[in-house]
């Protein structure tokens, strides 16, 4: 491959870098938001670490690109040893942020222990946080109940009003009249939050965890570029 050839290439391969540093940026962004509403309902905090990592990856991957589209046009042994280094920084920063959204990808049940609890202390007050995490939880994912909207009829608070109606988080947006009524079941949203909860959660984190893999990629193509 002519000089001319490699530098094009390496120029290529470091635009993709930027890239995927934007896509991670946009992951750990996605995964925080998701994490943020609904902090209520996940007991463990550090769930939020992965995408913490995925902002620190993001940034050395736009520098690391930054660089190396630099390095294509300039000649200096010195910065091509820093942008080798920095290409080994951002695969141990990314492989950590993987593994970790990997660990509690396999922790998401112990750490949604808490959402029954939640669910069965609602009081349906606007002064409550952990009723106004579950009214935003049943509207963001389009879910009633834990499990599904029978199991609002065990709660205190459903006993208290009556039994007259369910939380009008759990209305159906395409039925403009629901009011939560006993009656009209089929106007509420049939699936319970803890599996949507759980599918929402997983998919952040695999965005992290599959991101890996193709950043070890380009990685490895910009090696063997430079070798």
């Amino acid at each position: 491959m002519s000089h001319q050839r490699r530098r094009a290439v390496l120029h290529f391969m470091c635009q993709l870098l930027s890239v995927l540093g934007f896509g991670v940026a946009l992951s750990g962004i996605y995964m925080l938001m998701t994490f943020r509403q609904n902090s209520h309902l996940v007991s463990q905090a550090d769930i939020s670490l992965p995408a913490t990592l995925a902002f620190i990856s993001a940034g050395l991957l736009l520098f690391t690109g930054f660089l190396g589209s630099w390095l294509s046009h300039k000649d200096s042994s010195c910065l091509q040893g820093v942008f080798v280094y920095m290409l080994v920084v951002v695969f141990c920063v990314e492989s950590t942020a993987s593994a970790l959204a990997y660990y509690h990808s396999t922790k998401v049940d112990s750490e949604m222990g808490t959402i029954s609890g939640i669910f069965q202390n609602y009081t349906g007050s606007s002064q409550d946080s952990m009723s106004r995490a579950v009214d935003a939880t049943q509207e963001e994912l389009q879910c009633c109940g834990v499990h599904g909207y029978t199991d609002w009829l065990e709660t205190s608070w459903f006993i208290r009003t009556g039994r007259l109606a369910f939380p009008q988080s759990c209305c159906n947006t395409t039925f403009t009249s629901c009011n939560g009524t006993v009656e009209q079941p089929w106007q509420l949203y049939t699936q319970g939050c803890q599996v949507k909860l759980r599918k929402a959660i997983q998919f952040v984190l695999s965005l992290l965890i599959f991101g890996t893999p193709v950043v070890f990629l380009v990685e490895l193509c910009v090696f063997i570029d430079r070798g």
